[in-house]
Formats: C-alpha cells, sequence, structure tokens
C-alpha cells in the first residue's frame, strides 16, 4: 500500500504541477505507441484499481478496466447496487475499508464533496473520474490528441462553445496548466463558478457570442447541454442554449487549421452538427480513444511507476 508520505490524489489539474501534466502528455503518446507495437509492459502486475461508478460510464469504465489489465494488473466495477454506499454507509466507512484490499481507487459520482470526503479517509491515492464541478481524465485525452495533431498547445486559443459544467472547469485549469487562451461562450446564467474563472485571470474570456468566441480558434470544444442527473430542465436548457450549435458556419469563424472536440456522447443537431462531429476537423474519435492511454499514463505516475 502506499504510505503517507507518497500519498497524491487526482481530484483536479490543479492537483500536479504544470511539468508533471505535460510530462503524463508525453508519455500517454510513447504508451499508445507501445501498444500499438503489441509490447507487453506491466508495471502494475497484480495491482488492483477499485472502481466506484455512482454515474453511468461507457469511456471511462472501459478505459481504466483495459488499461489496468494491459498493465497487469485488475480492476473491480463497483456501482451503488452491488456497494454498501448504496444502502448508506457513511463514505468515510466505505474510504477506510476500500482502501485496505486495493492499491488505488478511482471514482465517478455527482457531488465533489463527497469525493473529498472519501479521499480524507482514504489509504491509497484517489482518482476523480467525473464530478459535478470537474473532469480532469477527459482533459489528459483532449491534451493528448491536440499535442498528437497539432503540436504543443501552448499559446494556442480554445473556444468553449456552451454550459459552464465539469467540463468547462476542467478546460480553464487546463488553460492555466498547458498556456493556452480559452473563449468561453455560455448564455446567461450558465456560466462556469466564478472563483475557478477568477484564479486563471486574463487566460479565460467569458461572452455571450458563440462567433466571436470561436473567431480565430485554434481548437473548438463543446459538451452536451443537460448533463447527468440534469434530464428535468432539459427543455428550459434547449431554449436557453438556442444558437450555442457548433455547426460549419461557426468552424468558419475559427483557424482554418482548427480541431473539433467533444467528450461524447454527443447529440447531433443539439450542441453539435452531424456536418461537423463526423466532418474532417474532428477529432473526436482520437480523444475517445486516448483515455485509454491518458489514463494509463496516470495510473503509471500515481503509483510510483513512471520511469524518471
Amino acid at each position: 500500500m502506499t504510505t503517507e508520505t507518497q500519498l497524491r490524489h487526482f481530484l483536479t489539474l490543479m492537483d500536479f504541477s504544470s511539468s508533471d501534466l505535460r510530462k503524463m502528455t508525453d508519455r500517454a503518446i510513447v504508451l499508445k505507441q507501445m501498444q500499438k507495437a503489441g509490447e507487453i509492459y506491466e508495471p502494475l502486475k497484480n495491482r488492483m484499481l477499485g472502481m466506484i461508478f455512482e454515474k453511468s460510464s461507457t469511456r471511462t469504465r472501459v478505459s481504466f478496466e483495459t488499461g489496468m489489465l494491459q498493465f497487469g494488473g485488475g480492476a473491480l466495477f463497483l456501482s451503488p447496487r452491488d456497494t454498501q454506499l448504496g444502502r448508506g454507509e457513511p463514505i468515510e466507512d466505505s474510504a477506510r475499508v476500500l482502501s485496505q484490499m486495493v492499491d488505488i481507487i478511482m471514482i465517478r459520482t455527482f457531488e465533489h464533496e463527497k469525493l473529498e470526503t472519501f479521499t480524507q479517509y482514504s489509504s491509497v491515492p484517489v482518482i476523480n473520474a467525473l464530478t459535478d464541478m470537474y473532469h480532469p481524465c477527459q482533459l489528459l485525452a483532449d491534451m493528448q490528441c491536440y499535442q498528437e495533431h497539432r503540436g504543443s498547445i501552448e499559446g494556442k486559443t480554445v473556444a468553449w462553445i456552451g454550459d459552464g459544467n465539469n467540463m468547462c472547469h476542467s478546460y480553464i485549469n487546463a488553460a492555466r496548466q498547458w498556456g493556452f487562451k480559452l473563449n468561453i461562450a455560455c448564455p446567461e446564467g450558465y456560466d462556469p463558478v466564478p472563483s475557478i474563472v477568477e484564479a486563471a485571470g486574463n487566460q479565460v474570456a467569458i461572452t455571450r457570442s458563440p462567433m466571436e468566441a470561436a473567431t480565430g480558434a485554434d481548437l473548438v470544444v463543446t459538451d452536451v447541454w443537460t448533463s447527468m442527473g440534469q434530464e428535468e430542465e432539459q427543455a428550459r436548457r434547449e431554449k436557453a442554449f438556442e444558437g450555442f450549435i457548433v455547426d460549419d458556419r461557426l468552424m468558419a469563424q475559427a483557424d482554418k487549421e482548427a480541431l473539433f472536440m467533444h467528450c461524447l456522447p454527443a447529440h447531433r443537431g443539439e450542441e453539435v452538427s452531424a456536418s461537423v462531429i463526423d466532418g474532417s476537423q474532428s477529432v473526436v474519435w482520437d480523444e475517445a480513444g486516448n483515455r485509454l492511454h491518458a489514463q494509463k499514463a496516470l495510473l503509471e505516475f500515481m503509483m510510483g511507476k513512471a520511469p524518471e
């Protein structure tokens, strides 16, 4: 088990240094090449990842489970139906018990505070696999994807079109850590949390105009208008986000070499047109696939197995 002095958690992108994150991105690219070459590399042999899911998942579960298997370890899928957490066991107790039995834990839940509480009582590293406030693992995959297609993102301009949600918050933190400018276009009342924006200073700007945000952008990113847990707001959100679709007209405002990303699942005809997500500027499938490699680099780093 990890000792107290070595224990590090990954709840947001701000938990690691910019240098560590960039090294992780470079490492993810190497791990991807190794995997494609058929190399067997098992730095986490006999290690176990506990995966706690209170929100549904496709990419997160498959990527973490596959990554641990490829690294020679194992992964346990735990849903509220399978654990005492779902029957009201205190988070503190679950954290104490689970961290006696597994080597590292990832959690996908609703309230970020729940993750923070779990982390306080865990004796092994904890990874945020998505909360209502942040989705840092997705940003590792996104940054890797941009680097593979266009080189360094430092000094570039990224346009975020849509809700000031957990992905938007993680893009704000990424702007700080990777050194790019972030233009956020969101409707009134759907801004990201002010303290997160303020911490980024002049690297982040908020506008009500998607076209303005996209002007000259090197990367255009969006997400669903209605996230998990907000289904009852669907009709109200559709009205509020009218005009915030990433379509060919908006992409024409961006740099001609601009890429399009979306963390998926996507709703064609709502936040993005089919012509954009299925078009030549879209890298969403590479972005999704990179969840595997970026998270392997994260696991390797957090378990102290990353090469010097």
